[in-house]
């Protein structure tokens, strides 16, 4: 026979396991609400006329001081946007470079993770460190 103090124990790990399970289940359905589309991020790529600065296929920037991004990894990617969309509004976490934030303000979440699965989707000429 359990004491109270083993039985309320086991109960609450109950719960806890409970409430991760749901937890995790909401996370992986928010994940899947939006699934990129790699060719609607093209279109936007187009549309934003991001080869203006970032060259053919994002892979030739017209400039050193703009990155190539072909071949980026998408969560990188779609986590910079992000980072460019909040601008100074959140000096911690926001990128202050007034071309981009400019770029993104109309992007909805979802057109930055279409943009982003885009952008891994180019071959280009980022090296990996091995």
């Amino acid at each position: 026979m359990k004491k109270p103090h083993q039985a309320l124990h086991t109960v609450l790990k109950a719960a806890c396991a409970t409430v991760a399970t749901v937890a995790f289940t909401g996370l992986v359905a928010a994940n899947a609400a939006h699934a990129a589309d790699a060719s609607n991020g093209k279109v936007l790529a187009d549309a934003h006329n991001c080869a203006a600065c970032h060259g053919p296929n994002l892979n030739k920037p017209v400039s050193p001081d703009y990155p190539k991004l072909a071949g980026q990894h998408a969560d990188y990617v779609y986590w910079a946007l992000r980072q460019y969309q909040m601008g100074t509004s959140n000096p911690h976490l926001g990128r202050n470079n007034p071309i981009m934030q400019a770029q993104v303000q109309s992007l909805s979440q979802g057109d930055m993770k279409d943009l982003a699965a885009y952008i891994q989707s180019l071959d280009g000429d980022l090296v990996q460190k091995k």
